[in-house]
């Protein structure tokens, strides 16, 4: 039996489906209830986010008929999941929530995101019983001059490693915030493809970098394969232009556009005769 607020819960998604081209399904999973209100806010009027629970959302895509794969986002299995509806395409959203993410304290439990590594030198931790919860760690901790220092670069959680609670405490009293905070998309629908996150997530840098390399050896195939084009014309002229001078002046052939380079031939070779003749 489906109670009566499921049942509206699954009209009214169905309605948002039915009304934005973009549709997506989040996870989130330790996200901050004060967080995801500052998100909010700075996504309003772009983007809406409406958290409901996973038969709702499965109940709803699966009667979806306008929107071919659609249901495929119920694939996922998000611990707390939300929807997301947008007019932004879903590269330029899921940038944009990237953008929103901040960063904070490791919890216990949580999964290091990337190598978390304490730095050699000075804390800001008073000389006291924290020396000892470093050491318990094997941090390479000292007393200096009433601070507790690190003496070297030292590891304590590698990427995708869990996070102790012991470790949690340290890293805090470190200042140490390495876990980022955000909307955890995990698939955007637009146009019957679903893309998920390691598709959306592009380096533009990256990007950018491949598409300047893709003209360079492009380039360089017409050049040297003597195709031309309105990009590789003024080189293939250049490259003409030098390789018939080149013809003339090793031909001898005198003309008035190569007849500096014949001046400087005839000079090295009297300087190469001069040598040899011993003048």
């Amino acid at each position: 039996m489906v109670s009566e607020k499921k049942k509206q819960s699954v009209v009214e998604i169905k309605q948002l489906v039915e009304k934005y081209p973009v549709v997506g399904i989040l996870d989130l999973f330790k996200m901050p209830s004060r967080q995801l209100q500052y998100i909010r806010r700075d996504i309003r009027g772009n983007v809406l986010v409406k958290m409901c629970k996973k038969r709702v959302i499965l109940l709803a895509l699966k009667d979806i008929k306008r929107k071919e794969g659609i249901e495929k986002l119920n694939e996922f299995t998000p611990r707390e999941p939300a929807l997301i509806f947008s007019e932004m395409n879903p590269f330029k959203l899921f940038k944009t929530l990237k953008k929103s993410k901040s960063r904070g304290y490791a919890k216990q439990n949580d999964v290091a995101p990337d190598t978390i590594v304490i730095t050699a030198g000075p804390t800001a931790l008073p000389a006291g019983p924290a020396i000892g919860e470093l050491q318990r760690l094997k941090i390479p901790a000292m007393i200096k001059e009433g601070k507790i220092h690190v003496r070297e670069d030292f590891v304590v959680a590698k990427k995708g490693d869990v996070i102790s609670d012991q470790t949690a405490n340290v890293l805090k009293k470190l200042d140490i915030q390495p876990m980022e905070i955000g909307i955890d998309v995990l698939g955007l629908w637009e146009n019957g493809i679903v893309y998920k996150k390691d598709v959306l997530d592009v380096d533009e840098s990256a990007y950018i970098q491949n598409i300047k390399n893709a003209y360079a050896h492009a380039l360089n195939l017409c050049v040297n394969t003597c195709y031309p084009n309105k990009d590789s014309i003024r080189i293939l002229i250049q490259k003409a232009h030098q390789q018939g001078k080149n013809l003339g002046i090793n031909a001898n052939i005198l003309d008035k556009g190569i007849i500096e380079g014949l001046v400087e031939k005839a000079n090295l070779q009297a300087q190469n005769l001069k040598g040899v003749l011993n003048i």
